[in-house]
Protein backbone atom coordinates (compact mmCIF):
# COMPACT_ATOMS: atom_id res chain seq x y z
CA UNK A 1 0.00 0.00 0.00
CA UNK A 2 1.33 3.39 -1.11
CA UNK A 3 0.86 6.50 1.19
CA UNK A 4 1.86 9.61 1.42
CA UNK A 5 5.71 10.70 2.49
CA UNK A 6 5.37 12.77 5.87
CA UNK A 7 6.98 16.52 5.89
CA UNK A 8 10.35 15.75 7.07
CA UNK A 9 12.09 18.24 9.55
CA UNK A 10 12.72 22.01 8.75
CA UNK A 11 16.18 21.50 10.17
CA UNK A 12 19.08 18.97 9.29
CA UNK A 13 19.73 16.73 12.33
CA UNK A 14 22.87 17.94 13.83
CA UNK A 15 26.76 16.00 13.44
CA UNK A 16 28.41 19.19 15.66
CA UNK A 17 29.08 17.17 19.36
CA UNK A 18 28.04 13.79 18.02
CA UNK A 19 29.84 10.62 17.53
CA UNK A 20 28.39 10.37 14.53
CA UNK A 21 30.64 12.93 13.37
CA UNK A 22 33.79 11.20 13.64
CA UNK A 23 32.36 7.88 12.14
CA UNK A 24 31.60 10.14 9.09
CA UNK A 25 34.91 11.96 9.21
CA UNK A 26 36.70 8.61 9.51
CA UNK A 27 34.61 6.82 6.65
CA UNK A 28 35.91 9.92 4.48
CA UNK A 29 39.45 8.95 4.82
CA UNK A 30 38.28 5.50 3.66
CA UNK A 31 36.17 6.84 0.49
CA UNK A 32 39.26 8.90 -0.35
CA UNK A 33 42.18 6.29 -0.33
CA UNK A 34 40.01 3.54 -2.10
CA UNK A 35 39.69 6.24 -4.85
CA UNK A 36 43.72 6.89 -4.67
CA UNK A 37 44.30 3.55 -5.07
CA UNK A 38 41.45 2.32 -7.60
CA UNK A 39 42.64 5.78 -9.86
CA UNK A 40 46.32 6.01 -9.22
CA UNK A 41 46.94 3.61 -12.23
CA UNK A 42 45.26 6.14 -14.82
CA UNK A 43 47.94 8.66 -14.20
CA UNK A 44 50.57 6.02 -14.36
CA UNK A 45 49.33 4.23 -17.60
CA UNK A 46 51.30 6.21 -19.69
CA UNK A 47 54.09 4.82 -17.81
CA UNK A 48 53.29 1.39 -17.89
CA UNK A 49 52.11 1.21 -21.12
CA UNK A 50 55.23 2.94 -22.58
CA UNK A 51 57.00 0.01 -20.12
CA UNK A 52 55.19 -2.94 -21.12
CA UNK A 53 54.73 -1.73 -24.37
CA UNK A 54 50.91 -1.96 -24.47
CA UNK A 55 47.99 -0.37 -26.59
CA UNK A 56 44.75 1.43 -25.64
CA UNK A 57 42.78 -1.21 -25.89
CA UNK A 58 45.17 -3.44 -23.59
CA UNK A 59 45.51 -0.87 -21.19
CA UNK A 60 41.70 -0.72 -21.12
CA UNK A 61 41.79 -4.77 -20.32
CA UNK A 62 43.46 -4.10 -17.49
CA UNK A 63 41.19 -0.85 -16.06
CA UNK A 64 38.48 -3.57 -16.69
CA UNK A 65 40.06 -6.67 -14.59
CA UNK A 66 38.99 -4.29 -11.62
CA UNK A 67 35.29 -3.99 -12.35
CA UNK A 68 35.28 -7.55 -13.44
CA UNK A 69 35.02 -8.42 -9.84
CA UNK A 70 33.70 -5.03 -8.77
CA UNK A 71 30.55 -5.70 -10.61
CA UNK A 72 29.54 -9.17 -9.84
CA UNK A 73 30.34 -9.24 -5.94
CA UNK A 74 28.40 -5.97 -5.47
CA UNK A 75 25.31 -7.56 -3.99
CA UNK A 76 26.90 -10.26 -2.67
CA UNK A 77 29.44 -7.51 -0.66
CA UNK A 78 26.50 -5.71 0.59
CA UNK A 79 25.35 -9.20 2.57
CA UNK A 80 28.97 -9.25 3.78
CA UNK A 81 28.45 -6.60 6.07
CA UNK A 82 24.56 -7.41 7.20
CA UNK A 83 25.65 -10.59 8.42
CA UNK A 84 29.38 -9.84 10.14
CA UNK A 85 28.50 -5.98 10.73
CA UNK A 86 30.23 -3.39 9.13
CA UNK A 87 33.39 -2.92 11.82
CA UNK A 88 34.92 -6.62 11.14
CA UNK A 89 33.88 -6.56 7.70
CA UNK A 90 35.57 -2.97 6.23
CA UNK A 91 38.38 -3.81 8.47
CA UNK A 92 39.27 -7.04 6.35
CA UNK A 93 38.44 -5.59 3.42
CA UNK A 94 40.43 -2.33 3.63
CA UNK A 95 43.49 -5.03 4.58
CA UNK A 96 42.94 -6.89 1.07
CA UNK A 97 42.86 -3.85 -0.61
CA UNK A 98 46.33 -3.11 0.48
CA UNK A 99 47.83 -6.15 -0.50
CA UNK A 100 45.94 -5.66 -4.00
CA UNK A 101 48.02 -2.35 -4.00
CA UNK A 102 50.68 -3.19 -2.83
CA UNK A 103 50.85 -5.92 -5.57
CA UNK A 104 50.27 -3.72 -8.49
CA UNK A 105 53.40 -2.36 -7.90
CA UNK A 106 54.88 -5.50 -8.11
CA UNK A 107 53.47 -5.87 -11.15
CA UNK A 108 56.06 -7.36 -14.06
CA UNK A 109 53.61 -7.61 -17.54
CA UNK A 110 49.99 -7.92 -18.08
CA UNK A 111 49.02 -10.89 -16.20
CA UNK A 112 50.56 -9.75 -12.93
CA UNK A 113 48.77 -6.48 -13.61
CA UNK A 114 45.39 -7.83 -14.35
CA UNK A 115 45.35 -10.36 -11.50
CA UNK A 116 46.33 -7.45 -8.88
CA UNK A 117 43.58 -5.50 -10.07
CA UNK A 118 41.08 -8.10 -10.06
CA UNK A 119 41.88 -8.23 -6.42
CA UNK A 120 41.29 -4.90 -5.75
CA UNK A 121 37.97 -4.82 -6.92
CA UNK A 122 37.82 -8.04 -5.36
CA UNK A 123 38.15 -6.50 -2.44
CA UNK A 124 36.32 -2.74 -3.46
CA UNK A 125 32.82 -4.60 -4.53
CA UNK A 126 31.85 -4.74 -0.86
CA UNK A 127 33.28 -1.40 0.64
CA UNK A 128 30.83 1.32 -0.34
CA UNK A 129 27.84 -1.23 0.51
CA UNK A 130 29.23 -2.17 3.37
CA UNK A 131 29.97 1.74 4.51
CA UNK A 132 26.37 2.43 3.39
CA UNK A 133 25.37 -0.23 6.37
CA UNK A 134 27.47 1.56 8.45
CA UNK A 135 25.88 4.91 7.99
CA UNK A 136 22.36 3.44 8.15
CA UNK A 137 23.13 2.75 11.69
CA UNK A 138 24.86 6.02 12.81
CA UNK A 139 22.93 8.83 10.39
CA UNK A 140 19.75 9.80 10.46
CA UNK A 141 17.57 9.14 7.70
CA UNK A 142 17.06 13.19 6.89
CA UNK A 143 20.63 13.41 6.71
CA UNK A 144 20.86 10.44 4.30
CA UNK A 145 21.82 12.85 1.03
CA UNK A 146 24.50 15.06 3.29
CA UNK A 147 26.49 11.88 4.65
CA UNK A 148 26.49 10.54 1.08
CA UNK A 149 27.17 13.87 -0.69
CA UNK A 150 30.01 14.55 2.13
CA UNK A 151 31.72 11.18 1.47
CA UNK A 152 31.74 10.91 -2.00
CA UNK A 153 33.02 14.21 -1.83
CA UNK A 154 36.64 12.43 -0.34
CA UNK A 155 36.43 10.38 -2.86
CA UNK A 156 36.59 12.76 -5.30
CA UNK A 157 38.81 14.75 -3.71
CA UNK A 158 41.11 11.43 -3.63
CA UNK A 159 40.58 11.13 -7.37
CA UNK A 160 41.36 14.77 -8.23
CA UNK A 161 44.45 14.19 -5.70
CA UNK A 162 45.78 11.04 -7.14
CA UNK A 163 47.71 12.85 -10.20
CA UNK A 164 49.90 15.22 -8.71
CA UNK A 165 50.80 12.43 -5.90
CA UNK A 166 51.23 10.05 -8.45
CA UNK A 167 52.87 12.56 -10.57
CA UNK A 168 55.28 13.27 -7.66
CA UNK A 169 55.90 9.50 -7.48
CA UNK A 170 56.80 9.37 -10.77
CA UNK A 171 59.19 11.86 -10.57
CA UNK A 172 61.27 11.19 -7.70
CA UNK A 173 61.36 7.47 -8.22
CA UNK A 174 59.14 5.84 -10.83
CA UNK A 175 55.36 4.23 -11.04
CA UNK A 176 55.42 1.57 -8.38
CA UNK A 177 56.15 3.88 -5.62
CA UNK A 178 52.98 5.25 -5.73
CA UNK A 179 51.50 2.03 -5.18
CA UNK A 180 53.60 1.41 -2.09
CA UNK A 181 52.71 4.60 -0.44
CA UNK A 182 48.86 4.09 -0.99
CA UNK A 183 49.26 0.85 0.54
CA UNK A 184 50.48 1.92 3.52
CA UNK A 185 47.43 4.51 3.45
CA UNK A 186 44.92 1.61 3.41
CA UNK A 187 46.54 -0.27 6.31
CA UNK A 188 46.49 2.65 8.76
CA UNK A 189 43.28 3.48 8.12
CA UNK A 190 42.30 -0.56 8.93
CA UNK A 191 44.04 -0.46 11.94
CA UNK A 192 42.39 2.72 12.72
CA UNK A 193 38.81 1.84 12.12
CA UNK A 194 39.32 -1.52 14.56
CA UNK A 195 39.69 -0.05 17.09
CA UNK A 196 37.33 3.20 17.02
CA UNK A 197 33.91 1.92 14.99
CA UNK A 198 31.59 -0.14 16.97
CA UNK A 199 28.67 -1.69 14.63
CA UNK A 200 26.01 -0.64 17.28
CA UNK A 201 25.75 3.32 18.43
CA UNK A 202 24.44 2.04 21.67
CA UNK A 203 27.50 0.48 22.96
CA UNK A 204 29.78 3.25 21.24
CA UNK A 205 31.76 4.57 24.44
CA UNK A 206 30.66 8.32 25.49
CA UNK A 207 27.53 8.26 23.19
CA UNK A 208 24.55 10.27 24.82
CA UNK A 209 20.95 9.32 24.99
CA UNK A 210 20.14 12.62 23.14
CA UNK A 211 22.39 11.00 19.50
CA UNK A 212 20.72 7.83 20.14
CA UNK A 213 17.17 9.01 20.41
CA UNK A 214 18.16 11.10 17.03
CA UNK A 215 19.19 7.65 14.66
CA UNK A 216 16.82 5.52 12.72
CA UNK A 217 14.79 3.15 14.85
CA UNK A 218 16.46 -0.09 16.78
CA UNK A 219 14.71 -2.29 14.64
CA UNK A 220 15.46 -1.02 11.30
CA UNK A 221 19.28 -0.40 11.94
CA UNK A 222 20.03 -3.58 14.59
CA UNK A 223 18.08 -6.39 12.58
CA UNK A 224 18.43 -8.53 9.37
CA UNK A 225 15.26 -10.09 8.27
CA UNK A 226 15.27 -12.12 5.47
CA UNK A 227 15.89 -9.92 1.93
CA UNK A 228 12.51 -9.21 -0.40
CA UNK A 229 14.49 -10.21 -3.47
CA UNK A 230 11.47 -9.63 -5.44
CA UNK A 231 10.34 -6.39 -4.07
CA UNK A 232 13.78 -5.55 -3.90
CA UNK A 233 14.69 -5.85 -7.44
CA UNK A 234 11.34 -4.06 -8.50
CA UNK A 235 12.35 -0.96 -6.64
CA UNK A 236 16.19 -0.69 -7.18
CA UNK A 237 16.47 -2.38 -10.94
CA UNK A 238 15.68 0.87 -12.54
CA UNK A 239 18.47 2.85 -9.86
CA UNK A 240 20.90 0.31 -11.07
CA UNK A 241 20.23 1.36 -14.66
CA UNK A 242 20.71 5.41 -14.03
CA UNK A 243 23.65 4.42 -12.02
CA UNK A 244 25.15 2.61 -15.23
CA UNK A 245 24.49 5.64 -17.36
CA UNK A 246 26.42 7.54 -14.60
CA UNK A 247 28.95 5.22 -14.13
CA UNK A 248 29.77 4.61 -18.15
CA UNK A 249 30.83 9.05 -17.81
CA UNK A 250 32.75 8.40 -14.52
CA UNK A 251 34.81 6.06 -15.65
CA UNK A 252 35.72 7.29 -18.79
CA UNK A 253 36.62 10.57 -16.78
CA UNK A 254 38.87 8.45 -14.12
CA UNK A 255 40.73 6.54 -16.60
CA UNK A 256 40.60 7.98 -19.91
CA UNK A 257 41.50 12.00 -18.33
CA UNK A 258 45.20 11.92 -17.87
CA UNK A 259 45.50 9.92 -21.35
CA UNK A 260 43.42 12.02 -23.42
CA UNK A 261 44.90 14.89 -22.16
CA UNK A 262 48.81 13.92 -22.50
CA UNK A 263 47.79 12.65 -26.51
CA UNK A 264 45.84 15.54 -27.67
CA UNK A 265 47.24 18.38 -26.36
CA UNK A 266 51.00 17.18 -26.41
CA UNK A 267 51.00 17.40 -22.64
CA UNK A 268 54.07 16.49 -20.52
CA UNK A 269 52.78 14.46 -17.46
CA UNK A 270 53.30 17.75 -14.57
CA UNK A 271 50.78 19.67 -17.10
CA UNK A 272 48.48 16.84 -17.47
CA UNK A 273 48.21 16.15 -13.85
CA UNK A 274 47.43 19.73 -13.26
CA UNK A 275 44.64 20.19 -15.63
CA UNK A 276 43.48 16.47 -14.34
CA UNK A 277 43.63 17.60 -11.06
CA UNK A 278 41.88 20.92 -11.61
CA UNK A 279 38.70 18.74 -13.60
CA UNK A 280 38.54 16.14 -10.91
CA UNK A 281 38.38 18.90 -8.42
CA UNK A 282 35.10 20.12 -9.13
CA UNK A 283 33.38 16.54 -8.62
CA UNK A 284 34.73 17.77 -4.90
CA UNK A 285 32.02 20.13 -5.68
CA UNK A 286 29.07 18.86 -7.12
CA UNK A 287 28.78 15.77 -4.85
CA UNK A 288 28.66 18.10 -1.34
CA UNK A 289 26.19 20.02 -3.40
CA UNK A 290 24.15 17.22 -4.84
CA UNK A 291 23.15 15.44 -1.21
CA UNK A 292 22.69 18.85 0.41
CA UNK A 293 20.12 19.83 -2.58
CA UNK A 294 17.78 16.92 -2.04
CA UNK A 295 17.95 17.06 1.13
CA UNK A 296 17.09 20.50 1.46
CA UNK A 297 13.58 19.45 -0.74
CA UNK A 298 13.07 17.40 1.97
CA UNK A 299 13.93 19.62 4.78
CA UNK A 300 11.85 21.97 3.09
CA UNK A 301 8.85 19.15 3.08
CA UNK A 302 9.00 17.79 -0.26
CA UNK A 303 8.76 14.31 -1.38
CA UNK A 304 12.14 12.18 -0.98
CA UNK A 305 11.39 10.25 -4.08
CA UNK A 306 10.79 13.62 -6.13
CA UNK A 307 13.62 15.41 -4.23
CA UNK A 308 16.36 12.26 -5.45
CA UNK A 309 15.48 11.81 -9.14
CA UNK A 310 14.66 16.09 -9.58
CA UNK A 311 19.00 15.99 -8.92
CA UNK A 312 19.36 12.91 -10.87
CA UNK A 313 17.99 14.73 -13.82
CA UNK A 314 19.29 17.65 -13.59
CA UNK A 315 22.78 16.28 -13.06
CA UNK A 316 22.82 13.56 -15.95
CA UNK A 317 21.50 16.79 -18.09
CA UNK A 318 23.75 18.97 -17.40
CA UNK A 319 26.61 16.80 -17.86
CA UNK A 320 25.27 15.67 -21.37
CA UNK A 321 24.71 19.57 -22.42
CA UNK A 322 28.53 20.68 -21.32
CA UNK A 323 30.22 16.75 -22.79
CA UNK A 324 28.84 18.16 -26.51
CA UNK A 325 31.67 20.48 -27.29
CA UNK A 326 34.24 17.31 -26.95
CA UNK A 327 31.91 15.52 -29.52
CA UNK A 328 32.85 18.53 -31.81
CA UNK A 329 36.54 18.81 -30.56
CA UNK A 330 38.07 21.85 -28.85
CA UNK A 331 40.81 23.74 -27.68
CA UNK A 332 42.65 23.08 -24.57
CA UNK A 333 41.00 25.93 -22.58
CA UNK A 334 37.25 25.24 -23.63
CA UNK A 335 38.01 21.31 -23.13
CA UNK A 336 39.28 21.85 -19.59
CA UNK A 337 35.71 23.89 -19.02
CA UNK A 338 33.84 21.75 -20.66
CA UNK A 339 35.03 18.41 -18.34
CA UNK A 340 35.33 20.39 -15.41
CA UNK A 341 31.62 21.68 -15.67
CA UNK A 342 30.38 18.11 -17.06
CA UNK A 343 31.84 16.51 -14.31
CA UNK A 344 30.15 18.71 -11.62
CA UNK A 345 26.94 17.73 -12.97
CA UNK A 346 27.88 14.27 -13.16
CA UNK A 347 29.00 14.53 -9.51
CA UNK A 348 25.33 15.74 -8.48
CA UNK A 349 23.70 12.50 -8.93
CA UNK A 350 26.23 10.19 -6.84
CA UNK A 351 24.93 11.79 -3.15
CA UNK A 352 21.33 10.71 -4.41
CA UNK A 353 22.21 7.52 -6.01
CA UNK A 354 23.43 6.09 -3.02
CA UNK A 355 20.97 7.69 -0.82
CA UNK A 356 18.22 6.04 -2.82
CA UNK A 357 18.72 2.55 -1.06
CA UNK A 358 19.14 3.58 1.98
CA UNK A 359 15.39 5.68 1.80
CA UNK A 360 13.92 2.66 0.09
CA UNK A 361 15.39 -0.51 2.16
CA UNK A 362 16.68 0.50 5.07
CA UNK A 363 16.67 -2.75 6.89
CA UNK A 364 18.74 -3.90 4.00
CA UNK A 365 20.69 -1.11 2.59
CA UNK A 366 24.15 -2.81 2.26
CA UNK A 367 22.19 -5.32 0.07
CA UNK A 368 20.52 -2.93 -1.49
CA UNK A 369 23.21 -0.18 -2.74
CA UNK A 370 24.94 -3.33 -3.85
CA UNK A 371 22.12 -4.03 -6.27
CA UNK A 372 22.19 -0.54 -7.19
CA UNK A 373 25.88 0.04 -7.92
CA UNK A 374 26.16 -2.92 -9.77
CA UNK A 375 25.39 -0.54 -12.42
CA UNK A 376 28.45 1.08 -11.78
CA UNK A 377 30.55 -1.54 -11.66
CA UNK A 378 29.10 -3.08 -14.95
CA UNK A 379 29.46 0.40 -16.59
CA UNK A 380 33.40 -0.24 -15.36
CA UNK A 381 34.00 -3.49 -16.80
CA UNK A 382 32.19 -1.90 -20.32
CA UNK A 383 33.12 1.50 -20.47
CA UNK A 384 37.04 1.35 -20.67
CA UNK A 385 36.85 -1.78 -23.12
CA UNK A 386 34.73 -0.18 -25.41
CA UNK A 387 35.95 4.00 -25.21
CA UNK A 388 39.74 1.91 -26.11
CA UNK A 389 38.83 0.60 -28.78
CA UNK A 390 36.79 3.19 -29.71
CA UNK A 391 40.27 5.75 -29.51
CA UNK A 392 41.80 3.30 -31.35
CA UNK A 393 39.54 2.99 -34.24
CA UNK A 394 38.66 6.56 -34.65
CA UNK A 395 39.30 8.90 -32.30
CA UNK A 396 38.41 10.88 -29.33
CA UNK A 397 34.85 12.27 -30.70
CA UNK A 398 33.11 8.78 -31.17
CA UNK A 399 33.31 7.77 -27.62
CA UNK A 400 32.44 10.89 -26.27
CA UNK A 401 29.27 10.93 -28.47
CA UNK A 402 28.24 7.48 -27.11
CA UNK A 403 28.97 8.68 -23.55
CA UNK A 404 25.93 11.60 -24.09
CA UNK A 405 23.70 9.08 -25.68
CA UNK A 406 24.06 6.24 -22.98
CA UNK A 407 23.71 10.42 -19.74
CA UNK A 408 20.37 10.96 -21.99
CA UNK A 409 19.07 7.09 -21.70
CA UNK A 410 19.85 7.48 -17.56
CA UNK A 411 18.27 10.81 -17.09
CA UNK A 412 14.82 9.76 -18.90
CA UNK A 413 14.70 6.48 -16.36
CA UNK A 414 15.28 8.44 -13.75
CA UNK A 415 13.03 11.02 -14.13
CA UNK A 416 10.30 7.85 -14.95
CA UNK A 417 11.28 5.68 -11.82
CA UNK A 418 9.07 5.49 -8.77
CA UNK A 419 11.22 3.63 -6.14
CA UNK A 420 8.89 2.85 -2.81
CA UNK A 421 10.21 2.51 0.61
CA UNK A 422 10.34 -1.23 1.82
CA UNK A 423 10.21 -2.11 5.82
CA UNK A 424 9.49 -5.48 7.79
CA UNK A 425 7.58 -5.28 10.86
CA UNK A 426 6.54 -8.75 12.75
CA UNK A 427 7.63 -10.46 9.70
CA UNK A 428 5.25 -8.23 7.36
CA UNK A 429 6.55 -6.79 4.41
CA UNK A 430 5.18 -2.80 4.07
CA UNK A 431 5.65 -1.27 0.82
CA UNK A 432 5.35 2.60 1.16
CA UNK A 433 5.63 4.78 3.91
CA UNK A 434 5.83 2.61 7.15
CA UNK A 435 2.47 2.97 9.72
CA UNK A 436 4.77 4.30 12.21
CA UNK A 437 6.06 7.05 10.16
CA UNK A 438 2.38 7.98 8.11
CA UNK A 439 1.87 11.45 8.83
CA UNK A 440 -0.87 12.06 11.05
CA UNK A 441 -4.13 13.60 9.93
CA UNK A 442 -5.74 16.49 11.25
Amino acid sequence: MTTATPAAPTKGTPFRGRIRGRVLILLCFMYAISYVDRTNISTALPHITAEFGFNEATAGLIISAFSLPYALLQVFGGTISEKFGPRKSLFVITVIWGVATLLTGFAVGFWTLFAARALLGLSEAAAFPTATQAMSRWIPRDRNGFAQGVVHSAARLGNALAPLVVAYFIAISGWRLAFFATAVLSFAWAVVWWFFFRDKPESAKGIKPIELSELPPVETRATRPPVPWGQMAKQILPVTFVDFGYGWTLWVFLTWLPTFLSSTYNLEIGSFALFTTLILLAGVVGDTVGGMLSDRIIHRGGNTRNARRTILVIGLGGSLICLIPLVIGQGLVVATISLALSFFFLELCNANLWAIPMDVAPQWSGTASGFMNTGFGIAGVVSPIVFGLLIDASGWQLPFALSCALLFAAAVVAWFMKPQRLTMTDGVLEIGTPKAEQQPTA
